[in-house]
């Protein structure tokens, strides 16, 4: 595992999680999905990028950019804090956030947060 990996022009595949912190209570719209409340705490975002995973992680560290994904409304306001990454082929953010989402001390502040392209209730959780 890796914490804050540095830009490579290397394209690395592999799946992370982001954590993220909010210090106090926060509306923060969520591009579609609608106007959200998230109470402060800690956030594991869950993601993967097999295209370019060092490039993704550091897209989500810049506050200067086109808010495209769910993440990027977070990512304005929380505080990041680390990432911890596993470089392989295959996509891990599902099983990770299912198995996350299902602990008795995390919440799923929103539904579908990171979700759009799979079956899973969420990709982000509040601990």
């Amino acid at each position: 595992m890796l914490t804050e990996p540095v830009v490579e022009n290397t394209v690395r595949k592999g799946s992370y999680i982001r954590v993220l912190r909010i210090p106090e209570v926060r509306r923060i719209r969520v591009g579609r999905l609608g106007v959200f409340e998230f109470p402060s705490g800690f956030y594991l975002y869950f993601g993967s990028a097999l295209n370019g995973l060092c490039a993704r992680i550091a897209r989500h560290r810049r506050r200067e950019k086109k808010l495209h994904w769910h993440i990027d409304f977070l990512t304005q306001v929380a505080e990041p804090k680390i990432v911890w990454v596993v470089e392989d082929s295959r996509r891990l953010e599902c099983e990770w956030s299912r198995k996350a989402a299902g602990l008795p001390q995390v919440d799923v502040p929103v539904g579908r947060f990171g979700s759009s392209d799979c079956r899973c209730a969420t990709h982000l959780v509040r601990v």
